[in-house]
């Protein structure tokens, strides 16, 4: 898998996680996620946890727990497809996403949104 870096922060708007998997369009429709962090930040973590546990969650669920806007400290999201993992989305400290994939479409596509991205 290839990645990049880049600032969770654009000025006064936040990168959420539910940003981030939109931005995948139809790459991450079909996933299955779980997820991992270090804070409970907001009652919705709970269901997360729970969600992520055993086979994971779909992109909807996923984006129904985390919308409209849940910024997550230190979190891991990753996605699969059957078995194989596809997507990490993490979060380092509220300041950075690093996102690898094993499609550089997707890459090629968030360096779009987010100019500032680098090469991991």
């Amino acid at each position: 898998m290839k990645g990049i870096t880049f600032p969770a922060w654009h000025g006064e708007h936040y990168v959420t996680l539910a940003e981030l998997v939109v931005r995948l369009g139809g790459f991450g429709l079909g996933l299955t996620w779980r997820v991992e962090f270090d804070e409970f930040v907001d009652p919705r973590c709970a269901e997360l946890k729970r969600q992520s546990a055993g086979p994971g969650m779909t992109t909807l669920t996923l984006l129904s727990l985390t919308t409209p806007f849940l910024q997550l400290i230190d979190a891991e999201a990753r996605g699969y497809a059957e078995d194989r993992l596809m997507i990490v989305l993490t979060e380092a400290d509220s300041s950075w996403w690093d996102v690898r994939s094993a499609d550089e479409r997707v890459l090629h596509e968030l360096r779009r949104h987010y100019p500032a991205a680098t090469d991991l």
